[in-house]
């Protein structure tokens, strides 16, 4: 940790992941890795002027009563409807400006199986002029159930961050409290994390795919996709006892092994959606109805997905070749020669090839993890002891961070960034380069976690 002056904190440049306060500093983290700190002055610190911190900040403030001087944005995070007496106002939106102008609400109830947030739309016509975002209502207090736990006892509560990232928010806490307490898993846990890595992404990839073609009328692709991340769903079951693999990655290594069965059922999900890749590759370049919708919707210019960072699916498909399992880099992946895509045109047609090219890498990691299994342990037991870490792990949506200090065995404190804490902003640019009617598509192909940035 860099402990700065309030101009050092300022002027500091870099790729910003995070910022979070606690009774006596705020924090600011940066790729790959590199942690600032500020001291607080009567509870406040400067602003930053990256513009991914603004919701940070809102959140500090929210969590800490941290005010960030100087800032833009002082709207509540997750604390909309919290007041003294048990009674708020609702919220205002900024009103609709220009003739013919008009809005349109959605959520936070939504008419599927799907997380709460509210969308206000601004709208002439069908062109969306402005959206504006709110969330908060998946808030669970996490961090302050985790604090006071031993790293193996919070473990469970860090595996459900994000339902559908848990492998991910689990790796990424187990080595934040590996690095806080200066030792090691064992090489097989290790291999077995990146097997179960994999398989969640190819399972949330499976269905993101198929859903984003439903969204558009190809109710074939959204089927295959759909019986692919089910069987993924099964084989994960088969080889760790749980369709998500949820509280199986632990500080230390793993909670069990790989089961009998569980290689044979991997193996043969990898082959089913092999063999059948290419054919669901041709629907999606040989119709023109399909490629229509895709092509030159929901647009994030490469600046901006530069000035936010963003990662995974989102930013590859925007020029950024940022893979945290490269850089800063973490076991065992320096052994496979990982080959990430990288696409420019920051549609939803390039979010949905960045995908498709994941799907291929990721089979062959697999594979090439689960034939080089080393036959050591599984776990060892946390050390008692203090000190502070910080983790990262490659969620299918991008890099999931977690840093946290532990004092006599304890978590003293802790925070949690999931990369879509960085993606929502982007989503509210995409669409107003599309028609309303497109929300959907282009939303399923950004796929922000809710439950992910409320914490």
């Amino acid at each position: 940790m860099i402990l700065c002056t309030a101009e050092e904190w300022q002027a500091y440049e870099g790729r910003f992941v995070a910022l979070w306060t606690d009774a006596q500093h705020a924090y600011a983290l940066y790729q790959p890795g590199t942690l600032l700190a500020v001291p607080l002055a009567e509870g406040a610190y400067p602003a930053l002027k990256h513009p991914g911190a603004s919701w940070f900040q809102r959140l500090a403030h929210d969590m800490t009563g941290a005010i960030a001087t100087g800032a833009a944005d002082t709207r509540p995070a997750i604390e909309q409807f919290r007041a003294p007496d048990g009674t708020a106002p609702w919220p205002d939106f900024a009103a609709p400006e220009g003739e013919g102008a008009h809005v349109v609400s959605v959520g936070p109830v939504h008419a599927a199986i799907i997380e709460p947030g509210h969308f206000r739309f601004t709208l002439r016509g069908e062109q969306v002029l402005k959206l504006q975002s709110r969330f908060g209502y998946a808030h669970k207090g996490t961090l302050a159930l985790m604090r006071g736990k031993s790293p193996r006892l919070a473990a469970r509560f860090a595996a459900r961050i994000s339902g559908d990232a848990t492998v991910a928010h689990s790796l990424a806490y187990a080595q934040a409290a590996e690095a806080a307490l200066a030792f090691a898993p064992p090489r097989r846990a290790v291999h077995l994390r990146a097997v179960m890595a994999e398989i969640e992404r190819l399972a949330n990839h499976a269905s993101d795919i198929g859903a984003i073609a439903g969204d558009v009328g190809f109710a074939f692709l959204d089927s295959r996709f759909a019986w692919h991340r089910e069987s993924f769903c099964a084989a994960a079951y088969a080889a760790f006892g749980h369709r998500l693999m949820m509280d199986i990655v632990v500080p230390g290594g793993v909670a069990s092994d790989l089961r009998p069965k569980g290689e044979a059922a991997i193996l043969s999900s990898l082959d089913a959606l092999e063999t059948e890749l290419p054919s669901l590759i041709r629907v999606f370049e040989d119709y023109a109805s399909l490629q229509d919708r895709l092509i030159g919707t929901g647009i994030i210019p490469v600046e901006l997905a530069s000035a936010y960072a963003a990662g995974g699916y989102v930013g590859r498909a925007s020029g950024q070749n940022a893979d945290s399992r490269l850089t800063p880099g973490y076991a065992p992946y320096e052994k496979f020669g990982l080959v990430v895509p990288v696409e420019q045109e920051g549609d939803v047609a390039a979010r949905i090839r960045i995908r498709l090219a994941e799907i291929t890498e990721s089979i062959r990691l697999v594979r090439a993890l689960l034939a080089g299994l080393p036959d050591d342990g599984l776990t060892v037991a946390p050390p008692a002891g203090s000190g502070s870490g910080i983790g990262v792990a490659e969620s299918f949506r991008g890099p999931v961070w977690t840093w946290l200090r532990l004092d006599n065995g304890v978590i003293a404190d802790l925070f949690i960034a999931d990369p879509s804490t960085l993606h929502w902003p982007l989503l509210e640019h995409a669409v107003t380069t599309s028609i309303f009617a497109d929300f959907p598509v282009i939303n399923k192909s950004v796929n922000g976690s809710y439950s992910g940035v409320d914490l």
